[in-house]
């Protein structure tokens, strides 16, 4: 299965490795456990935000090593027919209130 950064995913990753050194370790231990079950596995830790026939999206917890019992947020969708996960959105809870709306919408226009 195949996994996507989209660009501003991709920002948010570059700005927060800069304050959380372990946060790209981190993230390639999560991306085995997305692949093999991209749609969580009924725990507290995974969310549906949004699902239909063609896209469905998820939020997770990613545990960050660097911030020991603190935890990020990662927002992802499952084309399910293609089998691709996108990432969207990766965000601190201690910073960040809740994931972007627009960018959500934007993602699924």
């Amino acid at each position: 299965m195949k996994c996507i950064e989209l660009p501003e995913f991709a920002r948010d990753l570059k700005r927060l490795q800069k304050k959380y050194l372990s946060l790209k370790k981190d993230l390639e231990r999560l991306k085995p456990y997305l692949q093999a079950s991209p749609r969580g596995n009924n725990s507290k830790h995974w969310n549906c935000l949004h699902k239909n026939e063609v896209v469905e999206i998820y939020k997770v917890r990613l545990a960050c090593s660097y911030l020991n019992a603190g935890t990020m947020r990662i927002i992802y969708g499952y084309r399910v027919e293609e089998g691709v996960i996108d990432f969207i959105e990766l965000y601190y809870k201690g910073e960040k209130r809740g994931h972007d709306e627009k960018r959500l919408k934007y993602y699924l226009a």
